[in-house]
């Protein structure tokens, strides 16, 4: 197999909530494999410092991908100005916890919009585009939690098993179309979204002794996958819900 199959040169890729940590991560990645990349947050000065870190080629399109409307309009507006969006990781999501009998209902609803209707929002306005060209490749971020439940987290939970069934719908309708839809579900990594649990010494002890690789994962090593999925070496991959999680889900 030719290393040519993971080169993303020619190619532009989107990714949502990408001004720090996963997001960030995988943007870093896909630059390296020869994309040109566009950080997406509502946060403008988050984005253009961290887009300036990305280099010359990085590019910013600020929209709330909660939105329905704006997700769409600024979609829209890129590829009618700038050009077409080869490539979509909707990576934007929160956390919340709290026992479920006590979580908030604001806070539930939010989980939503931010960890689910994102993905809808953002996947559709792109999709559209990708669908008349033929081509496009779709990659959500799903979890652990995806397959896997934990105390307090129920409704996180509840986002992140839809994320993973959107992704099998998305393939199952555009598919035919030329997209592959598929999703990275990461394990325990060590980013701003986990740092509460980063600084409980007993739960990273859990942790370590839970997954058969011993260790929090680094964010770095989601690239992999994260290039794997861009590029034409998946080009029969589709639905699949990839998880890079150190062995947690494959051990009790």
């Amino acid at each position: 197999m030719s290393i040519e199959l993971f080169n993303l040169k020619g190619r532009r890729a989107l990714v949502t909530g990408s001004s720090q940590g996963i997001g960030l991560a995988l943007a870093k990645g896909l630059a390296a494999a020869g994309a040109a990349v566009v950080l997406n947050g509502r946060d403008r000065d988050k984005l253009a410092e961290a887009a300036a870190g990305l280099g010359e080629g990085a590019g910013t399109l600020p929209f709330d991908v909660t939105d329905h409307e704006a997700a769409r309009d600024a979609v829209d507006r890129f590829e009618a100005e700038t050009g077409p969006i080869d490539i979509l990781v909707n990576n934007a999501g929160m956390q919340f916890r709290t026992p479920l009998e006590d979580f908030p209902a604001d806070a539930f609803e939010r989980l939503m919009r931010t960890n689910v209707s994102s993905v809808f929002n953002v996947g559709q306005a792109v999709a559209r585009h990708m669908i008349k060209r033929g081509a496009g490749k779709i990659i959500n971020i799903a979890s652990v939690q995806t397959s896997l439940a934990r105390p307090s987290i129920a409704p996180y939970t509840a986002t992140k098993g839809a994320v993973g069934n959107l992704t099998k719908g998305m393939a199952t309708d555009w598919a035919k179309y030329g997209l592959q839809c598929n999703a990275i579900a990461p394990g325990y990594f060590d980013t701003p979204l986990n740092a509460a649990l980063v600084a409980d010494a007993d739960f990273s002890a859990w942790l370590e002794k839970r997954t058969p690789a011993g260790r929090w994962g680094r964010v770095e090593e989601l690239v992999g996958a994260c290039i794997f999925l861009a590029s034409g070496a998946s080009a029969f991959v589709n639905g699949h819900v990839l998880y890079v999680d150190g062995g947690i889900t494959a051990s009790l």
